[in-house]
């Protein structure tokens, strides 16, 4: 089975050969690795270009935001799964994608989620937020419940069946995504008890007052949207997290 990785960028010369080394270091699984650059202006390019061919696709192009980008990568994968690894992340381990593999190869599974850690900007050993998922039950909607969005690898016939990833939303499309397709009874999602992905602190969502606020609306227009919820369900979705913290 192969399985496309997206990893989205914008000037993160720094930090983006950790997410590539991270990928290309994945063992016993067939990868197909696709960059999407928005136009970065420093020398993220060259770094991705330094990899040769173990970087499958790259476009380096203007975007209109982060989903923009990840539906160019997904109109362009060949896998039959897709996921994503965002620049400034690393998966949890070395066998995480062979591992993703064998639950799709073992179960009917449309989709396959599992854990993910926060940790610092600079020190990848230090945790701070450990999202423990578990199973899902589509009732768990209702509740403010929702996988970590990094964490989730899709059959891509989900694309092709239910569309991409809204660009009205700036901030969470990936949870009207979520919603959107998790609603579905048809559809089977299976849970791995793995560490998927480390995270660094510090995204677009939680980078001020003014993101947490404009998430938190657009989080309400996903649920009213998708007919999942209101204000219950987003006040639940956000006390969830804190017990993340220990």
């Amino acid at each position: 089975m192969k399985i496309s990785i997206i990893t989205v960028v914008l000037n993160n010369k720094n930090k983006i050969s950790v997410a590539i080394d991270s990928v290309v270091k994945q063992t016993n699984a067939n990868i197909e690795y696709i960059v999407v650059d928005g136009g970065s202006s420093d020398d993220t390019p060259a770094v991705v270009k330094s990899y040769g061919t173990k970087v499958s696709k790259f476009i380096c192009e203007p975007d209109k935001g982060i989903y923009d980008a990840i539906n160019k990568g997904i109109l362009i994968s060949t896998g039959e799964v897709v996921g994503l690894l965002h620049s400034d992340d690393i998966f949890g381990n070395e066998q995480i994608i062979s591992m993703i593999t064998e639950v799709f190869d073992n179960t009917r599974a449309d989709g396959v989620y599992g854990d993910l850690v926060y940790v610092n900007k600079e020190n990848l050993n230090k945790v701070i937020r450990h999202w423990k998922s578990g199973p899902f039950k589509t009732s768990m909607l209702n509740r403010g419940w929702m996988p970590p969005h990094p964490t989730l690898f899709l059959k891509r016939k989900i694309f092709d069946n239910y569309g991409l990833y809204d660009t009205g939303f700036k901030i969470s499309s990936d949870y009207d995504f979520m919603l959107r397709i998790m609603s579905r009874p048809e559809l089977k999602f299976e849970y791995l008890p793995q560490i998927i992905t480390l995270m660094r602190v510090g995204g677009a969502s939680n980078r001020s007052l003014k993101n947490i606020i404009r998430k938190s609306k657009e989080d309400l227009r996903a649920l009213r949207k998708n007919k999942i919820g209101g204000w219950s369900a987003l006040l639940m979705k956000n006390l969830s997290k804190i017990g993340q913290f220990f």
